[in-house]
């Protein structure tokens, strides 16, 4: 006993006091010395008390379309795995496809009751969201589609914060000398990439500077050619702007790669802007003005959000939106 207070920094009388089922600990308190009791071979735990333990373990599903996908992701996945360990959550990958197919269906695991609660990450397409929004079950979404209003969503939605962030991004450059701005997004794939947009324009607006259509890209992007839909954009423009805003760095890394292959198509230097500050792009990572989403941070309040809709499944739906700082 005394290993396993040393091991969690707490005195031997809670271990005890777990060990003989007595009141005076929190229930993820307990939770954790039984599983640091497991962990370290320690055979006394009475036989019904890991029962009990097996018995209250919940599954998660996450659901997810690209499980292999980048850093930002990883991380954020990484954090709300552990996080939801301490509530004695298993977090569970459920893969969907990227984009909707006339002979898809849900997995059965989600619609035969085999999980207590769902994080959507990283799905973009309208018709699978509907069929997900329509389940039972607790709850949270990291952003959403543009044509599922937050109204309609059956559960909680969080959003890294965009229109005032890529305001004051947009605001540096005009401050910096900059006029022609141009804007680089699929403004309809997510919520987010709407709300960065709006952000551009609105400051545009705001500084009496006119938006060259011309200069901006914001319909739909296929996700699986980002790289030729920007290259074909960018071999199109009979002029340049002097800045382009990119919505996340993804984006901005591939218009950095062309522009490093082709330098004989700019007319000027082009300055750059990003979101997320994702190290994985080397090219414009600690180049470029961006916005450091703490995926740390977000991964467990996601975590969190979920163990609050499970247990509070009728409370009205929430709306967090999670603010980034900006690195210039």
């Amino acid at each position: 006993m005394q290993d396993i207070a040393d091991a969690l920094d707490i005195s031997r009388v809670t271990v005890s006091k777990v060990f003989n089922n007595q009141s005076g600990v929190s229930d993820s308190l307990r939770e954790l010395v039984l599983e640091k009791a497991r962990e370290l071979g320690y055979a006394k735990v009475p036989y019904q008390m890991v029962e009990q333990h097996k018995q209250n373990q919940r599954t998660i599903s996450l659901i997810v379309s690209r499980p292999d996908s980048a850093f930002f992701w990883t991380n954020i996945i990484h954090r709300m795995a552990q996080e939801l360990s301490n509530f004695n959550m298993n977090l569970m990958y459920t893969y969907v496809p990227s984009v909707y197919n006339k002979s898809f269906t849900l997995p059965s695991i989600l619609l035969n009751s085999q999980v207590d609660g769902i994080v959507v990450l990283n799905i973009y397409d309208a018709q699978i969201l509907g069929m997900i929004n329509e389940l039972s079950l607790p709850k949270v979404f990291l952003d959403t589609v543009p044509s599922l209003p937050n109204h309609q969503l059956n559960g909680d939605l969080i959003l890294i914060e965009g229109f005032r962030t890529v305001y004051e991004i947009t605001e540096t450059l005009i401050r910096s000398g900059h006029k022609n701005i141009g804007f680089l997004g699929d403004i309809n794939y997510a919520q987010t990439n709407l709300e960065r947009y709006k952000g551009y324009c609105t400051c545009m607006e705001k500084n009496d500077l006119t938006i060259n259509p011309g200069h901006c890209l914001t319909g739909s992007i296929d996700i699986f050619s980002y790289s030729r839909d920007l290259n074909i954009f960018l071999d199109s423009l009979v002029s340049w702007p002097s800045a382009f805003v990119c919505v996340s760095d993804y984006v901005a890394h591939f218009v950095k790669t062309y522009m490093d292959q082709h330098p004989e198509r700019l007319p000027h230097p082009v300055v750059l802007t990003g979101f997320d500050n994702a190290s994985e792009y080397t090219n414009v990572f600690g180049h470029i003005i961006t916005a450091n989403v703490p995926t740390g941070l977000l991964g467990k309040r996601l975590a969190l959000q979920l163990v609050f809709r499970t247990e509070h499944p009728e409370a009205p739906r929430e709306l967090t939106f999670i603010s980034p700082t900006i690195i210039r």
